[in-house]
């Protein structure tokens, strides 16, 4: 696989990073589940809908305050489940009456205690994302644009920095993010724990950009070690040539005064270590001196 095609595929793992982590990050779905919610009295025109409150025989004992005991005592039927999904900024759960949601804000349902650790996940989602968009951004010009060889090989030095820390801060903020929610759970208000729950798609999302992530970090680094080996190998071709070459030659400078004057005529340039011995005379001059470019990126 050659450069170019790798480059392509770093890049295009890194934006898909990039995607799933803001689609996670503003979404209300990391988290959802069911909870109990006591049926209310029917009142008005809330009879039509007797699978969702509360109806007496006696209509004088509706909204009676002594009669709100009869609600806790009885077996399951007395009450109602309600759907919520919560994320990092709300938390929405189903209205009683079946019509709508009721978001709160899922900080304020935060323990106290913890609210330090949730606010340490928030800035950590945030520096995840700009480094990822870092990434992309230098991938992006390492693919579509380059003066040479050596700025694109810096450019992908500093992309492979860039998404390893953007997945290592992703992987702690998800962590961090998980942890809080399992204490609201346990500690949160008594209105708002869930008698059940699981996650949900957004949080399968965040953990999707991870793997994205550290694919295009490794993607990008293997590429990076593979053009490094290439450089140091047609070095040694270089210079085994040039060594070949003093052999035949009295009076000739050495050869690595040959070698150091040619990189420096063109520091941007490699030698083709194919070249016919027959060409090997023209190494005195520099003009005429065999080189090509490494493998164009774009």
């Amino acid at each position: 696989m050659d450069r170019r095609r790798r480059a392509s595929i770093a890049l295009t793992l890194n934006f898909l990073s990039l995607l799933f982590s803001v689609t996670a990050f503003c979404s209300s779905y990391w988290c959802q589940g069911v909870r109990k919610v006591p049926k209310p009295f029917c009142t008005g025109r809330a009879w039509e809908k007797t699978a969702l409150c509360i109806r007496y025989n006696n209509s004088e004992s509706n909204g009676s305050s002594s009669a709100v005991q009869y609600s806790w005592e009885t077996g399951d039927d007395k009450f109602i489940e309600r759907h919520f999904h919560a994320g990092i900024w709300y938390s929405c759960e189903e209205n009683v009456s079946g019509d709508g949601e009721k978001c709160r804000s899922f900080i304020t349902l935060t323990p106290p205690a913890d609210r330090g650790v949730l606010w340490l996940s928030i800035v950590a989602e945030v520096l995840y994302i700009t480094l990822l968009l870092t990434g992309v951004s230098l991938m992006s010009v390492e693919v579509c644009y380059y003066t040479s060889v050596i700025d694109g090989l810096k450019l992908n030095a500093f992309a492979a920095i860039f998404t390893v820390l953007s997945g290592l801060l992703g992987m702690v903020a998800h962590m961090m993010y998980t942890t809080v929610f399992q204490m609201t759970v346990n500690l949160g208000p008594e209105d708002w724990r869930p008698q059940n729950w699981d996650y949900g798609w957004s949080y399968c999302l965040a953990w999707g950009s991870f793997t994205c992530c550290m694919a295009a970090s490794v993607t990008t680094i293997n590429r990076y070690t593979k053009t490094i080996l290439e450089f140091k190998q047609r070095r040694r071709n270089l210079e085994r040539n040039l060594q070949n070459k003093q052999k035949t030659q009295d009076g000739s400078q050495p050869v690595w005064d040959i070698y150091i004057n040619t990189l420096q005529g063109n520091r941007e340039g490699f030698v083709d270590a194919s070249v016919p011995a027959q060409n090997a005379s023209n190494y005195g001059n520099l003009d005429h001196f065999p080189y090509s470019q490494c493998d164009e990126y774009c």
